[in-house]
């Protein structure tokens, strides 16, 4: 049992979104407002010679020293990905300046690496998060990851030495346990998911191939029905583990929650038909740790009913509460947050104690 707060969320769907499926589809298809036409491009060369692409919206006003967040989208996600866009765009409206991470194979750096990323990479945050702190001198970080992101950040967040301008971690639907992962996956319609995943992800693995100087060969591998198939086929030889049952134990990250010392924010959905919540719900939490779950809201939708929040997406507005640490910041466009970095998660509470007492 957690030694910090299980919170349950006031989030209501919108009612034609009703059921994890449909949530998450609308994740899929709604339309997101385009991108900022500022971003400029950075890219991080690895230590095995692959690259990853930040993309970096600076607010006008930004100075060295205010806030900036990291966002890490999940698999198959870009920068691009939806969620990430929209939330980009409020914080930049915030005055925060966000950075946006093309992990291995994906985005703009789909053609600069010849690997793709998986569960045990989160060390790959790290040369991103270093570059940030050139860029942004004593700027506090968030670093908010969606999905496989969120599980990357969870597992980094883990590790005991941390770059020091990392302050506050949030990690949205993370498959942090991928044995309880794969058995959802099985379960009927969610084995939609699993076909789609795997298909995906093996095109694109065949188009590097072709394209990429030093990409391994899979031609004579069969093409993959599920993310176990490719996990067997790709990402086990690669990782240099024994098989998928190996790469699965090594790279969960739920049993070691508990070590995480920076505010953390946890949102899941308990009907996610992706990613399970009660993996989450068994972990011991660290202290500054805290699981915000929801009765509805799918694999990253959340959208909801219209209610205190300037729109219907309630993913969004947690992610900035939780960056910006001021629950009031949500309703103010226009101000610069302040940064002043220490937390107000009791105010945040609070805030959320109103809103479910309002409903």
């Amino acid at each position: 049992m957690s030694s910090s707060p299980h919170l349950t969320g006031n989030f209501k769907p919108y009612p034609l979104l009703a059921g994890g499926h449909r949530q998450t589809l609308a994740a899929c298809y709604l339309a997101a407002r385009p991108a900022l036409a500022t971003t400029v491009q950075h890219h991080i060369r690895l230590d095995d010679g692959d690259q990853l692409v930040l993309h970096d919206d600076c607010p006008p006003a930004w100075q060295p020293g205010d806030q900036t967040a990291m966002l890490v989208h999940g698999l198959c996600g870009s920068h691009q990905s939806r969620y990430v866009v929209r939330i980009t765009n409020k914080l930049y409206e915030r005055g925060v300046r966000v950075f946006r991470l093309d992990l291995r194979g994906s985005g703009a750096g789909e053609l600069l690496a010849r690997t793709f990323t998986h569960c045990g990479r989160s060390t790959d945050l790290e040369p991103p998060i270093n570059r940030i702190a050139e860029l942004a001198p004593g700027s506090p970080l968030s670093v908010a990851g969606f999905s496989l992101g969120g599980a990357l950040t969870l597992s980094l967040a883990t590790h005991s030495t941390k770059p020091t301008n990392w302050t506050r971690a949030i990690a949205v639907c993370p498959p942090v346990d991928l044995f309880a992962v794969e058995q959802l996956l099985n379960r009927s319609l969610n084995r939609q998911y699993d076909q789609f995943f795997a298909r995906q992800m093996w095109d694109k693995v065949i188009a590097r191939s072709k394209a990429v100087p030093g990409a391994p060969n899979v031609d004579h591998l069969p093409r993959p029905k599920r993310l176990r198939d490719f996990d067997e086929s790709y990402t086990v030889p690669l990782g240099g583990y024994r098989n998928a049952d190996d790469y699965y134990e090594q790279t969960s990250v739920a049993r070691h929650l508990h070590r995480i010392e920076i505010p953390t924010l946890i949102i899941a959905a308990a009907n996610d038909p992706i990613v399970p919540i009660e993996p989450l719900r068994e972990a011991q939490l660290g202290s500054n740790t805290y699981l915000l779950s929801t009765g509805c809201g799918g694999h990253l939708g959340f959208v909801g009913r219209r209610g205190n929040d300037p729109d219907r997406y309630w993913l969004d507005w947690r992610v900035i509460e939780w960056i910006l640490g001021d629950p009031a910041a949500t309703e103010q466009a226009d101000a610069k947050p302040a940064t002043n970095w220490s937390f107000t998660f009791q105010r945040w509470r609070s805030k959320q104690q109103q809103d479910e007492r309002a409903t």
